[in-house]
């Protein structure tokens, strides 16, 4: 069956004060599937990168100019373009800082949107209904714009896809309460235009979706009512203009929502392939009313797949890129990746066999379709069961392991009793079945945790927490409470496992760790891969000074020479430079494999820094030289790279050094013990732009090369020579 996992937030929300908008205009795909271009309804541009939910830049015009429609992303030349103030198209790339600054161009007409698919050229759409390719728009701006719309027809919707080679702009209008479908096909240009069936009692569509596939383009259309409805257009149905007359469109009703009473106001489906679509802002058949959903349903027999319910208001809005839903609700707009099985009458039924891990992996008995849709006793298979498939099958089977049970069991029963009853219900084979009550168990245990000193259940919170189905959202007293037992092997298992953990949180596990001694933290479990690593890196003795990542050892004393003013003598330099080559841990085992999580935790640079001033400079400064041992350790050319292991990367390092840096840069420079310290880390700062700046040329050089026409007669023997400059 279809499945929604759990999300996380993209970014915060500045709702309207009327809160029927989101504050959102839209949200664009950019270079990959992990970057998005997010627009707002005023005056920001933001590009974030969705698995580190961190912005990467964000430009905003100027006070008293709006963004009017959406930025998109232009693969073909890595540039951003945007409309603002209805007329005055942008485009930028992504090191120019100030927007105003950037290529501006004021058109004849105005714009409503501006389309770009991947590997295409940018379309505009003009409000009344003409369509100009950006290049050709560009080069005569003030070209004359033709009406397309009749005097009272208004733009509702529009997309841009391509097919055939060809690339298609689909917009839908309205017009004194009918609805029209534009299709605009480019090079050639012609245009066909479709007149929707009304939907009593005079409904407008809520939202619209287009897909393409088997040369006809597929509309999906969403009413107040419930009703979704498909339409299908043949690409070569694409004709020749023709005038006002508008065509028919015949629709077929797809799926018919169970809403109850009243209708729909913020809605929104979206296709993800031919058997399934996804819906927000409708109720749960089994929810009570008023409570806004995600469902996923299967239109092929029609069934719901997965529901997820979305705390505060939905406003109707949703996109799809790569896996992931975008949603904005609330004040937050979150991303919710799913997954979809090819559509088949056993995922209808949640009855398709799902993958296991070899060491789930045991001979199970097939029922048949009769067993399946009747509810008959099935007959096992005769087939040798293991001595966990028999475990399992007798623990499923036993009538009092229900969740409510448990739930309850939790609130009175003593500690072991409950371990006990928690490892049961967890070793059942269906575990994803537990996936609704995986964070009522969580919730239940760390609440009575906190009202009671003398109960707490490691065990059974770290289960829960491998089994995935945990967020920080869903349970957000975990983590503080893990620290104040000081369990800190469940804050590794959090911090590894949870995509949401809030900056602040990150920050009280760091000063727990960084301030806890190394004797203490040797008594502490932590995960084996991370100690492997560790123990690997530690254990390595000097080795030979070569040269990676763009820094020698070697290298610190002539690098440093340029920054040091008249007052410093060379030998209290080389004694300096002497220290970083010694490369000696300056924390032990434990409390480094700590350190790392940190280092490998999702975070913001923005709310992360007012957290990270409530530091003291004496853990400041032991971390900076934890930082500078791991740095030293990753220049060796002698180093391994154990990707297998749980290990923080080199740019995590560097990013780490200069928030730190950033966050206490005043405290440093007047700290004595600081000097060294700070003169080693300016050498690593340096070494890193020298190697930005060759790795720079070296892409360069490839690009050139990649440019070059190769010749396809070259004979049985060549030789060729190839001048890089």
């Amino acid at each position: 069956m279809a499945a929604l996992y759990e999300g996380y937030t993209l970014c915060g929300l500045a709702p309207a004060q009327n809160l029927l908008s989101s504050g959102i205009q839209g949200v664009e795909a950019e270079r990959d599937s992990d970057h998005v271009v997010v627009t707002d309804s005023t005056r920001s541009v933001t590009l974030y990168k969705v698995s580190d939910q961190k912005p990467l830049s964000s430009w905003t015009v100027k006070q008293g100019q709006t963004l009017t429609c959406s930025a998109v992303y232009n693969s073909q030349t890595k540039e951003y373009v945007a409309v603002s103030d209805g007329k005055v198209i942008r485009i930028w790339k992504e090191e120019e800082i100030l927007l105003d600054k950037a290529f501006k161009a004021t058109v004849s007409s105005d714009v409503c949107r501006v389309h770009c698919v991947a590997g295409g050229e940018p379309v505009v759409l003009f409000q009344r209904g003409a369509v100009r390719l950006l290049d050709s728009l560009l080069s005569a701006p003030q070209q004359p714009i033709e009406e397309v719309l009749a005097q009272e027809e208004v733009i509702r919707w529009s997309t841009n896809i391509v097919t055939e080679s060809q690339q298609v702009v689909i917009f839908t209008t309205e017009q004194k309460g009918d609805h029209f479908l534009y299709l605009q096909r480019l090079n050639p240009n012609t245009l066909q235009r479709y007149r929707l069936e009304r939907e009593d009692p005079g409904l407008s569509p809520l939202s619209f979706s287009a897909s393409c596939k088997d040369r006809h383009i597929r509309l999906l259309y969403l009413y107040p009512n419930g009703h979704v409805y498909q339409s299908l257009v043949p690409v070569r149905g694409l004709g020749a203009d023709e005038g006002a007359q508008a065509l028919l469109m015949p629709r077929s009703l797809l799926l018919a929502l169970p809403i109850g009473e009243g209708l729909l106001e913020a809605a929104s489906a979206q296709v993800l392939d031919d058997a399934h679509v996804a819906v927000v802002g409708v109720p749960h058949p089994s929810a009570g009313a008023g409570k806004d959903f995600l469902c996923i349903w299967n239109t092929n027999f029609q069934t719901l797949q997965a529901g997820k319910e979305m705390a505060g208001k939905v406003y109707g809005q949703l996109w799809r890129y790569s896996n992931k839903l975008f949603i904005p609700h609330g004040k937050t707009l979150s991303v919710i990746p799913y997954e979809w099985p090819k559509s088949s009458l056993a995922s209808a039924l949640g009855k398709l066999r799902q993958a296991k891990t070899e060491e789930s992996k045991a001979p199970t008995s097939v029922p048949s379709w009769n067993n399946i849709l009747h509810e008959e006793k099935a007959h096992p298979s005769r087939t040798v069961e293991t001595r966990k498939t028999r475990t399992n099958r007798k623990s499923q089977s036993a009538p009092s392991l229900t969740n409510d049970h448990i739930l309850e069991l939790i609130k009175t029963a003593p500690v072991e009793e409950v371990q006990k009853k928690v490892e049961v219900l967890l070793s059942r084979t269906d575990v994803q079945g537990l996936q609704p009550s995986v964070g009522q168990l969580a919730s239940t245990l760390v609440s009575r945790s906190l009202d009671d000193p003398a109960f707490y259940t490691p065990s059974s919170l770290a289960q829960l927490v491998h089994t995935r189905c945990l967020c920080h959202s869903v349970c957000p007293d975990l983590v503080l409470l893990a620290l104040e037992r000081k369990d800190y092997f469940l804050c590794q298992l959090c911090l590894q496992f949870f995509p949401d953990i809030p900056e602040a949180v990150t920050c009280a596990c760091l000063k727990a760790f960084i301030s806890m001694s190394d004797v203490d933290a040797e008594k502490v479990s932590v995960e084996p891969d991370s100690v492997s690593f560790m123990e690997s890196l530690m254990a390595r003795e000097r080795g030979p000074r070569g040269l990676q990542n763009g820094f020698s050892p070697a290298s610190t004393e002539v690098d440093r020479s340029d920054g040091l003013g008249v007052g410093g003598t060379r030998a209290e330099d080389k004694e300096k430079a002497s220290t970083p080559t010694e490369q000696i841990c300056p924390v032990g085992l434990h409390k480094a494999v700590l350190l790392n999580e940190i280092l490998q935790t999702a975070y913001s640079d923005s709310f992360l820094l007012p957290h990270l001033k409530d530091l003291s400079s004496q853990h400041v400064l032991l971390f900076l030289q934890y930082l500078q041992f791991l740095y030293l350790k990753y220049s060796q050319d002698a180093f391994p790279q154990m990707h297998g292991l749980r290990s923080p990367s080199l740019t995590q390092i560097m990013d780490w050094v200069c928030l730190l840096l950033d966050a206490h840069f005043t405290v440093l420079v007047m700290t004595p013990e600081a000097k060294g310290l700070l003169l080693n880390l300016h050498s690593f700062v340096k070494s890193q732009v020298r190697l930005v700046s060759e790795l720079g040329k070296i892409e360069g050089s490839l690009q050139e090369l990649n440019k070059m026409k190769v010749k396809k007669d070259v004979g049985q023997y060549s030789i060729e020579v190839i001048e890089l400059f």
